[in-house]
């Protein structure tokens, strides 16, 4: 049995049918940009392997900062022990966040994150006096990752999880806002949506806990980008109810945008942010729930008195070294300019695709670029066609978009969008 059919017949690969489960591809080796396949052919990683490679793929600091560790301490339990690897990144996560969040709660996916915020809020929420908050508002077409109560704040409907509705806590979903990034601003609380969530603060903030969304870019919800103003006065909104506002930057975080949070692109900060994905630059798994001293502070003083969670692998030293590496990259690089650059060119090479048949949109913001279908986008196709086109793409829903690496060259991000639209075309 060769590996590939030994994969076909034993592995179950994420969001796929084992009946048919479409090309497949054995990667043998992975450098900078580039994925090199079992015969040697090469094709570049528009997906930076799912947003996280944003310095590409075996980044020489960042090899040499884990292979350094693997020789000290590749892992030790972080309950009741602590490691220099943590300390240091903690101090650079800091000196990074907005002022005021500055209490690190490592883990070890995002989706973990996403559930350590969510007990965060409840457990706030029930420090107060309020053990009827334990309900979340968020926002349609957003996507928090698979497990069980990340599942619950996700689209009821798009957002893959919907199969479990009835198994699922019942939460509490606002319309997407409808004013676009880079659109014109309106103060009319029915045209951007606003009003929903002041009736829903009005009626039922005693039920609600807190309010989670992806700033500015809802990921795998749709690779939707709506106005930051929409955040600012839902901020406001929410804190004059004592509503916790929770942003998940797991796809986000560290540059994606062309700002190094999306938070920034609304000037506000939340009282929980999550991150992960590119925090080590694709090369280990590591994700952090990072708070208020506030919100810190009234969990310890609640009768639980502790943070109800604990990760074996919470802050493994082998990961929080890796992360270091990666963040000292994006202060010694000039990683805006390069976002910058890779937006610009995308934005006019994409453009090629917004006259051809099926295409409901297209639009790029910082490293994203979508092409938008009004059909839905059989990711098997484009699957079956990375080798003869020398890109890895992987399309979901109505979407052909790439998020690559930010060191990625002129001429292979022109071979990205140059199989964007080939795809497109392929599509008519």
């Amino acid at each position: 049995m060769t590996p590939l059919e030994f994969d076909a017949r034993h592995l179950w690969h994420p969001y796929t049918n084992v009946l048919e489960p479409g090309p497949m591809h054995l990667i043998t080796g992975a450098d900078g940009v580039w994925l090199t396949a079992e015969d040697g052919t090469q094709m570049i990683d528009a997906m930076s392997s799912w947003w996280c490679a944003v310095h590409g793929h075996r980044h020489p600091a960042i090899i040499a900062a884990m292979q350094s560790q693997l020789d000290q301490m590749p892992h030790v339990m972080f309950g009741g022990l602590t490691h220099e690897p943590a300390i240091e990144l903690g101090r650079k996560m800091i000196g990074l966040l907005p002022d005021g969040l500055d209490r690190i709660f490592y883990s070890d996916s995002g989706s973990v994150a996403i559930e350590v915020a969510l007990k965060m809020a409840v457990q706030y929420q029930m420090a107060q006096g309020r053990k009827g908050r334990t309900q979340f508002a968020t926002i349609r077409g957003g996507y928090h990752g698979d497990t069980w109560k990340a599942m619950s704040v996700c689209d009821p409907v798009n957002g893959m999880h919907g199969l479990f509705a009835g198994a699922l806590s019942v939460q509490h979903f606002l319309p997407r806002p409808q004013i676009a990034f880079g659109q014109d601003w309106s103060e009319d609380g029915d045209l951007n949506g606003l009003n929903a969530l002041e009736q829903l603060l009005e009626a039922k903030a005693d039920q609600i806990a807190g309010l989670i969304l992806e700033p500015v870019v809802q990921g795998a919800g749709g690779m939707y980008f709506y106005h930051p103003t929409w955040l600012q006065r839902a901020h406001e909104m929410c804190k004059a109810h004592d509503v916790l506002v929770i942003f998940d930057e797991i796809a986000t975080g560290f540059g994606r945008t062309g700002e190094l949070f999306a938070l920034h692109h609304a000037d506000i900060a939340p009282d929980i942010l999550c991150v992960g994905k590119a925090l080590t630059g694709g090369h280990i798994t590591l994700a952090a729930t990072v708070t208020t001293e506030t919100v810190a502070r009234r969990i310890g003083e609640s009768e639980a008195g502790v943070m109800m969670h604990g990760p074996t692998y919470m802050a493994n030293p082998l990961a929080c070294a890796a992360a270091v590496a990666s963040l000292e990259q994006l202060s010694v690089r000039d990683w805006r300019s390069e976002v910058a650059g890779i937006a610009a060119q995308m934005t006019q090479e994409l453009a090629l695709a917004r006259d051809l048949p099926g295409v409901a949109d297209v639009r790029v913001l910082g490293a994203i670029g979508v092409i938008e279908m009004e059909g839905w986008v059989d990711p098997s196709v484009a699957h079956g066609l990375a080798l003869e086109t020398g890109v890895w793409l992987r399309p979901f829903a109505r979407n052909i978009y790439c998020m690559p690496p930010y060191i990625i060259s002129s001429d292979e991000l022109s071979r990205v969008t140059s199989a964007m639209v080939s795809l497109v075309r392929g599509m008519s």
